[in-house]
């Protein structure tokens, strides 16, 4: 137990140095040039724990492991928790059933395909494809992190579905607004989509929350209805990570029984208890019964607990670990970018039509 009285020293000094990373990756996120680029506490604490597992892991008492994975799974669930003061349910409202309907096929499309691409066709486990597409799907890195538990899967594979989010989010982060001055605003015809239906196009298909609010950013004189439609529909995406994890358990208890052949036996069902309070929590927000600046603050710690548990991850991630994969992860990452920026534009045409 990691708490246990000979187990208390080692595992509060490892959850102290995770949290030591997890500040110093908070305020090089917080640089002008670093923060221009999208770049999350999140991502440069995976790096900083990346960078930390192939340099000095063998340095660290080993006791304090049991504190580093305490950050890895505890702390991550119970972030992902408090994820849910991010969003209200009259967000959801707000947007309409045409964006709720764009981020529902997006999502399940996304999962789907890039689960489907990474396993059968690209040859990649079958773990390191479900977080991938998860992080493709949803909302990037916070995606992965919160599907790593159900699956119970190895650090590394977290850090590899992670870089492909980073890699293909901020190539989109980038190319949104060029398409969007080039192409789309002056285009007549089927390329034509005015601000809000752009706005839901980016919410539903581009990777990180911070990576949708650039892109509206990004475009010069932008209408406010842009924005609102780009953060509503990614916050409507972000909430269905709760049912997914939900039938992702199902599905993996189900394979788990057919993989098994045990048809008497009783299907484990792994249910994500966390994925169910964030439901509660983000339901409780709804209500508006706590003032703003308490949400802002709450906000504000669930990013680094987020953090700590992304260096964490990133913590238990060696790369010797990744000889084999070679460029399959890149393929699946790059169809699922494909599809989001290609099939996203087409269903968000068909579904708002404006």
């Amino acid at each position: 137990m990691p708490f246990s009285t000979s187990n208390r020293k080692g595992t509060l000094s490892g959850i102290l140095f995770v949290a030591i990373f997890a500040a110093a990756a908070t305020y090089v996120a917080g640089i002008p040039a670093i923060k221009a680029l999208g770049l999350s506490p999140l991502v440069i604490g995976i790096v900083m724990g990346i960078f930390y597992a192939n340099t000095l892991h063998n340095n660290t008492p080993k006791e304090w492991q049991s504190g580093i994975t305490f950050s890895a799974k505890k702390i991550l669930r119970f972030a992902i928790v408090l994820y849910g003061f991010r969003i209200t349910f009259q967000q959801i409202a707000e947007v309409g059933m045409d964006g709720f309907l764009v981020s529902l096929i997006m999502l399940t499309s996304t999962l789907i395909l890039g689960s489907w691409l990474g396993y059968k066709v690209f040859g990649m486990e079958k773990d390191t494809s479900i977080l991938t597409a998860s992080g493709a799907s949803v909302c990037g890195a916070a995606a992965v992190l919160a599907t790593e538990p159900v699956l119970k899967a190895e650090e590394y594979k977290t850090a590899i579905a992670v870089s492909m989010v980073v890699l293909f989010g901020t190539i989109s982060m980038f190319l949104y607004p060029v398409m969007y001055e080039m192409v789309i605003k002056d285009a007549v015809g089927f390329l034509h989509m005015d601000p809000r239906t752009f706005g839901i196009y980016v919410g539903g298909t581009i990777h990180e929350v911070a990576q949708v609010v650039a892109v509206p950013a990004s475009v010069p004189g932008a209408p406010h209805e842009m924005a609102d439609a780009a953060v509503i529909v990614k916050m409507t995406r972000v909430i269905m990570i709760a049912p997914m994890l939900i039938i992702l358990g199902l599905y993996l208890a189900w394979d788990a029984k057919r993989a098994g052949g045990a048809r008497d036996e009783k299907m484990k069902l792994v249910i994500p208890w966390f994925a169910v309070y964030f439901i509660f929590v983000a339901g409780f927000n709804s209500f508006h019964l706590l003032p703003q600046n308490i949400v802002d603050i709450i906000n504000e710690i669930d990013t680094f607990l987020l953090t700590m548990a992304m260096t964490a991850l990133g913590m238990g991630t060696i790369f010797a670990k990744f000889k084999g994969l070679g460029l399959a992860p890149i393929y699946t990452a790059f169809s699922m970018f494909v599809w989001l920026v290609i099939g996203g534009f087409i269903v968000t045409k068909v579904i708002v039509g404006a």
